[in-house]
C-alpha cells in the first residue's frame, strides 16, 4: 500500500515526480514516488499509475468528427485583424474614428483596386535579394492628404463616404500615425466592393 509506505518513512522527500491519474469517478488519486523506495516499489506503483490511466483513457469519450471544421483555402483573404469579424458597421467605424481623434492620431484614408489590394511578392522575384522586406501592394493610393490637425470625427466620417462614393469598387481603409512616434499605429477597412469576390462571410469560412 503506497500510503502505508510513506506514513512509514515521514522523513521521505516527495520531489522526484508526482503521478496523477483521473479515475472515472469525480476523485483523484495521487501517487508519490519517493526517493527512497525501491526500484521494485516503484515500479509496482507507476505500473498501478499506468493501469488506471488507461482505463480512463478507454472510458474517455471521442470527440465526434462532426465537431471538428476545415478552413476554406479558396475565396477566404483576410487583411488586418478587424477583416476576421464581421463588416465592421457605420456604428462600429464611427467609434474607431473616435478612438484614433481622441488619442491625438492622424486619420488617413486610402484605396485600391480589388487586383491591386492584397501583399504579392512580383518584383521580390524579379528584382532579388535588394527587394528584402519590400513587397508589391503594401501602400494604396492616398485618398486626398492625412486629416493633419483632425479634431472632429465627423469629417472623417464625410470622407470615408466621399471616398466610397467615388471608388465604389475598390478598397477602402483607414490608418492613423503617430505624429511624436513617426509611425502608423492603426490600419482597417472601411469599405469592401460588393463585389469582391475573394472573401467569405463569417459563417462561410469554413466547413
Amino acid at each position: 500500500n503506497p500510503e502505508t509506505l510513506t506514513q512509514a518513512r515521514p522523513a521521505c522527500q516527495y520531489s522526484l515526480c508526482t503521478l496523477r491519474h483521473s479515475a472515472p469517478s469525480p476523485s483523484t488519486q495521487v501517487v508519490r514516488c519517493s526517493l527512497q523506495q525501491t526500484p521494485a516499489i516503484t515500479m509496482a506503483i507507476c505500473m498501478k499509475s499506468a493501469a488506471a490511466q488507461a482505463a480512463c483513457v478507454r472510458a474517455a469519450p471521442v470527440a465526434k468528427a462532426n465537431r471538428m471544421m476545415v478552413w476554406r483555402p479558396d475565396n477566404n483573404k483576410m487583411f488586418e485583424t478587424f477583416s476576421y469579424l464581421p463588416p465592421l458597421s457605420d456604428d462600429q467605424i464611427a467609434r474607431q474614428v473616435d478612438y484614433i481623434v481622441n488619442n491625438g492620431w492622424t486619420p488617413c484614408l486610402e484605396f485600391s483596386e480589388q487586383d491591386l489590394a492584397y501583399v504579392q511578392s512580383t518584383s521580390c522575384n524579379r528584382m532579388g535579394a535588394v527587394t528584402s522586406n519590400y513587397f508589391d501592394n503594401r501602400y494604396w493610393t492616398m485618398w486626398k492628404l492625412p486629416m493633419f490637425g483632425c479634431t472632429d470625427p465627423v469629417q472623417v466620417l464625410r470622407e470615408i463616404d466621399n471616398a466610397t462614393k467615388a471608388f465604389p469598387n475598390a478598397y477602402i481603409r483607414m490608418c492613423a500615425f503617430d505624429a511624436n512616434r513617426q509611425v502608423q499605429v492603426a490600419s482597417m477597412l472601411v469599405h469592401r466592393p460588393s463585389s469582391a469576390k475573394e472573401w467569405r462571410p463569417v459563417n462561410q469560412r469554413q466547413v
